[in-house]
């Protein structure tokens, strides 16, 4: 939700964001029956999906490669086609975008549920008047509620919006649509169903390093003190070879969690941007101000001195801070000349 406002997602030069419509107005402009157009092409990929892609390509090809160990097993055992477990592998990222897996995937796997009729009327002309001015045809995409307290709202797979209880129940109307906005433009730039593609196809490479944490500690108490030794000198000589042949590109994977939560964290700005040039700026910055403030009060009461997360952990965050939000949305919340 922060990405800086660049020509692709920003407000026209010399032209400044739409007036903030009243509540009500978000109800009336865009009644059923209304005539809309919408884009030519409802879908794109942004720099920043592709960024978040590229930085998941090791993994990617870690799991291709112990999918084609795991195939060439079979294939000596079973007499199964070498190449028909990683054929499958590869072709099973497109049940992310079936209906019927998004459905699971949200009441199982993100515990969601269809909005209720009370939800449905709060939420329904809310996400038709986003919509309409994105030129993004809404009935593509499926609503859901998280039962929670919190303040919070998520776009998933292909087609998922998910935003909590709370917010529908406590937001103004025009600060619901300001989120909703947000959480249309990862599905518009393309940065919800990267991730999940990304995510699925590093689920080989991430499994295979959790059991060898776990293998390691009980495979290293059976050895002696010799052995350990040897094994572990060994696996040191290997990583400088590796590291000398390759001109040190390896020691680049380190970097990999930083550089993706930067990429993700310029996702969620161009999110911003997204609903702000729809002109949603003003009641996503008054959103913003209300959040940064009770946090600012939450830490007055449980600490006299305001405690920010250290370097690490903003470098490592998913999120921009929000003043650095709101640094962003400055330009979308002049006035029009």
């Amino acid at each position: 939700m922060h990405p800086t406002p660049d020509p692709g997602s920003g407000p026209a030069p010399g032209s400044g964001p739409e007036p903030a419509p009243a509540p009500d107005d978000l109800v009336r402009r865009h009644a059923p029956g209304t005539r809309l157009t919408y884009r030519a092409r409802q879908r794109s990929v942004d720099a920043t999906a592709w960024l978040g892609l590229a930085l998941h390509l090791p993994a990617f090809l870690l799991g291709l490669g112990l999918v084609l160990a795991l195939s060439l097993l079979l294939d000596a055992w079973l007499g199964l086609p070498a190449w028909l477990p990683a054929l499958l592998w590869l072709a099973s990222g497109a049940l992310v975008f079936n209906r019927t897996v998004e459905d699971r995937l949200a009441r199982h796997l993100l515990r969601l549920h269809r909005p209720l009729p009370h939800e449905l009327a709060v939420l329904d002309p809310v996400w038709r008047e986003v919509t309409a001015r994105a030129g993004i045809d809404g009935s593509r995409y499926q609503l859901w509620i998280e039962d929670s307290r919190d303040l919070n709202a998520f776009a998933a797979a292909g087609h998922l919006v998910g935003v909590t209880r709370y917010a529908v129940e406590n937001l103004p109307r025009s600060q619901l649509a300001a989120v909703l906005a947000h959480e249309l433009g990862h599905h518009t730039g393309g940065h919800a169903w990267a991730a999940i593609l990304a995510r699925w196809y590093a689920l080989p490479a991430r499994a295979a390093w959790r059991l060898a944490v776990r293998l390691w500690p009980r495979a290293a108490r059976g050895l002696s003190h010799g052995t350990t030794l040897v094994l572990t000198a060994a696996a040191c000589w290997l990583a400088y070879l590796t590291l000398t042949a390759t001109y040190g590109l390896p020691l680049l994977l380190l970097a990999l969690p930083w550089l993706s939560a930067a990429v993700t964290r310029r996702g969620e700005l161009r999110a911003d941007a997204h609903a702000a040039a729809l002109g949603f700026g003003p009641m996503l910055a008054a959103l913003l101000e209300r959040v940064l403030a009770e946090e600012e009060e939450r830490e007055r009461r449980e600490n006299a001195s305001p405690r920010g997360a250290g370097a690490f952990a903003r470098l490592l965050s998913s999120h921009p801070d929000h003043r650095t939000r709101l640094h962003h949305l400055r330009p979308y919340l002049r006035p029009a000349p």
